[in-house]
């Protein structure tokens, strides 16, 4: 189960799924089968997301496939709360991340970073949101202090708080207007 548990998948009767159904074959046909590439089994948790057209790398990151492209991502995952900043499908730099409350979440897609920030204070909220990275209407990846303070006892307003100043300070000098934001439940 230990190295089932580091790639993140689950040992269930599911794991045959889009395998088909095994067949028992005799030593002789066996001899004379050709040799064939074993299949690739989908991890259970994984077949929705594959059905749905995005999967997951398996590994403790658990990367969507939408951030391996070239150019600059930032790839957000909701379950492991991490932020990867990528280049050209390389994790870069890698943030905690805490996300929306069940009134406000934070929606899920494919996005562009639309507008930046680096000492904004939110209109709506009047609370400071440094290093904001606007994808999403007012939806922003930003440095939260209250996230340093309280971890994850708490949730934003639909934005991506960020834990760590120095390590958003870094990736908001890199991130230019139009790189891809990719958040994910996955």
């Amino acid at each position: 189960m230990g190295i089932l548990r580091k790639l993140g998948a689950t040992v269930t009767a599911a794991a045959f799924v889009g395998v088909g159904a095994l067949t028992a074959t005799t030593t002789a046909e066996a001899a004379v089968a050709p040799k064939v590439a074993p299949q690739v089994v989908v991890a259970p948790q994984l077949a929705t997301a594959a059905a749905s057209s995005t999967a997951v790398v398996p590994g403790k990151l658990r990367i969507d496939k939408r951030c391996m492209t070239k150019g600059r991502v930032l790839c957000i995952n909701k379950r492991t709360r991490k932020l990867v900043y990528m280049v050209n499908g390389k994790p870069i730099q890698i943030a905690d991340a805490r996300f929306g409350g069940r009134k406000t979440p934070t929606r899920n897609g494919v996005f562009k970073v639309q507008r930046k920030s680096k000492n904004h204070v939110s209109s709506l909220y009047k609370s400071p949101m440094p290093y904001a990275m606007f994808f999403s209407g007012g939806q922003a990846v930003h440095y939260s202090s209250d996230f340093k303070a309280r971890g994850y006892n708490g949730s934003s307003h639909g934005c991506v708080n960020i834990r760590d100043k120095r390590k958003i300070a870094w990736i908001f000098a890199r991130v230019k207007l139009g790189d891809k934001v990719v958040v994910y439940s996955g």
